[in-house]
């Protein structure tokens, strides 16, 4: 069999396929229907460092090839994590990685490092498309000044692998990339979601609550393989390629683009084996490919 291992800075991962957050919960919740320790990673859903109750409903809605969400990082803040799902996910087999979000480069910085103590968390991804409540919600990662200032504030607080997931609501997303890599980051993942709506024609009003919402599945994949592709080129750290990927095809596309690992979302509402089977599906073709290592396709494009 082929070697699947790959590193994202100093983290191994055992292969390529990880989860995307908000789509696998706290990887407890699949326990009973994979084996998480068959994935090179599990990304948890997003962490604020004080509880949020997210968005009214409805917050989700099906469309055309993907789905809409405004769930708005509903979670139980950073120390219920630390002293609740932390104790119960530490042993899992893979690594457990954490999504950070807030609203200033100082929740970001504190979250972090009440992350960064745990010994068995080693890595967060860094989620910058949340909106900055002083600049009036623009989100973080829309510019590079915005994205410089909260990895920078993290990167002086945490100091385990910074994986920092990039927004694609942006013009140039490589001139994000580069403005993150400048402050330190280890690797960044894309595509966090683009921005959708939906409208009920009867009731004449936008079917999200807060009317506009994060669109993902396979309807994006074009759009995120082409900026993993962009983003591979412009930096010389590890990419994380993720977007509309629901097969092991899809999943090598995104390698051959330039991910060095790749991660699996909406179809994990599909599909609740995806991953593993995405696992074996790139497995399969490296042997009918005479591929001795999953390295080798990497940004073979």
């Amino acid at each position: 069999m082929a070697d699947l291992r790959v590193d994202i800075g100093k983290l191994a991962l055992k292969n390529p396929v990880m989860t995307a957050s908000g789509t696998f919960g706290y990887g407890l919740e699949f326990q009973d229907l994979i084996p998480l320790d068959a994935l090179g990673g599990i990304i948890v859903k997003g962490t604020t460092l004080k509880p949020r109750q997210g968005n009214d409903y409805p917050r989700m809605a099906e469309t055309a090839g993907g789905m809409l969400n405004c769930v708005g990082l509903q979670n139980k803040g950073v120390d219920y994590f630390c002293t609740n799902i932390y104790p119960q996910v530490k042993d899992i087999g893979t690594n457990v990685i954490v999504n950070v979000s807030g609203s200033s480069p100082e929740d970001y910085a504190e979250c972090a490092a009440r992350i960064d103590a745990l010994d068995k968390i080693p890595a967060i991804e860094l989620n910058i498309s949340c909106p900055n409540v002083k600049d009036g919600g623009m989100a973080f990662g829309v510019t590079c000044q915005g994205a410089s200032s909260v990895v920078k504030a993290v990167r002086e607080r945490y100091h385990k692998t910074l994986i920092v997931k990039l927004s694609p609501n942006v013009t140039n997303i490589a001139d994000i990339a580069r403005a993150v890599e400048d402050e330190g980051a280890d690797s960044v993942s894309l595509i966090n979601t683009l921005m959708g709506m939906a409208i009920d024609i009867e009731k004449r009003k936008p079917v999200l609550s807060i009317s506009t919402g994060g669109l993902s599945g396979p309807c994006v994949k074009p759009v995120a393989l082409r900026m993993v592709w962009q983003v591979a080129k412009a930096v010389k750290i590890p990419v994380v390629g993720l977007g509309g990927i629901s097969s092991a095809t899809d999943a090598i596309e995104f390698l051959m683009a330039g991910a060095t690992a790749i991660e699996i979302g909406t179809a994990n509402f599909l599909d609740p084996a995806v991953t593993v089977k995405v696992r074996d599906g790139i497995s399969q073709w490296l042997d009918a490919h005479g591929c001795a290592s999953v390295r080798e396709i990497i940004g073979c494009l």
